[in-house]
């Protein structure tokens, strides 16, 4: 079962139907089963019976997620395969280490993939939509898979399977979510 957690300001908000319903969406797409659950609503076992957990982004204007980091410590200790997309990214940067930084960027942008992947495949040039208002530095432990040092688009764990993307595969690359359902 793949866990997606929405971390849209508050349960069963409409942010949920663009930034959550759609990566579920996709999940079902490949014949896996998923179940959604609120950042606010997440249990020891929920996380414990997941065999992947997805983090998906939210809008614009919210933040309540960054303000709310004490809640996702239990990423530290993950061994399980992890996709967290833009703020879910931004959530994994601060908890390995790394910082939340202003970088707002709305639309598509061409994003360079330096770094082979099992999520991303080889190096190569694609296009992402972005709708965000913050990137992140490159956490202690983490390498950089696309972008560049000053405007990171996505990062690997260096030992575990934990990925972060700032681009949101929901609206253009949805075959990022379906190579994640296959790690």
């Amino acid at each position: 079962m793949i866990l997606i957690v929405d971390l849209c300001y508050k349960a069963r908000s409409l942010s949920r139907y663009e930034f959550v319903d759609p990566i579920a969406a996709i999940v079902k797409g490949t014949g896996s089963e998923c179940e959604i659950v609120h950042f606010t609503e997440l249990t020891g076992d929920l996380i414990e019976r997941a065999d992947r957990i997805i983090l998906c982004g939210t809008a614009l204007k919210d933040d309540l997620y960054a303000r709310r980091i004490d809640l996702f410590s239990w990423i530290d200790g993950i061994e399980k395969p992890l996709l967290a997309i833009c703020a879910g990214m931004q959530i994994v940067a601060a908890v390995f280490g790394g910082e939340i930084v202003p970088q707002p960027k709305i639309g598509l942008e061409r994003i360079e993939i330096a770094r082979e992947t099992p999520l991303l495949g080889p190096p190569r040039e694609i296009e992402g939509y972005h709708l965000h208002n913050f990137g992140v530095t490159l956490p202690p432990g983490f390498e950089l898979v696309a972008g560049r040092p000053g405007s990171i688009e996505a990062f690997k764990h260096a030992e575990r399977p934990i990925y972060g993307i700032i681009f949101h595969p929901e609206v253009r690359n949805r075959w990022v979510v379906e190579r994640f359902a296959d790690i």
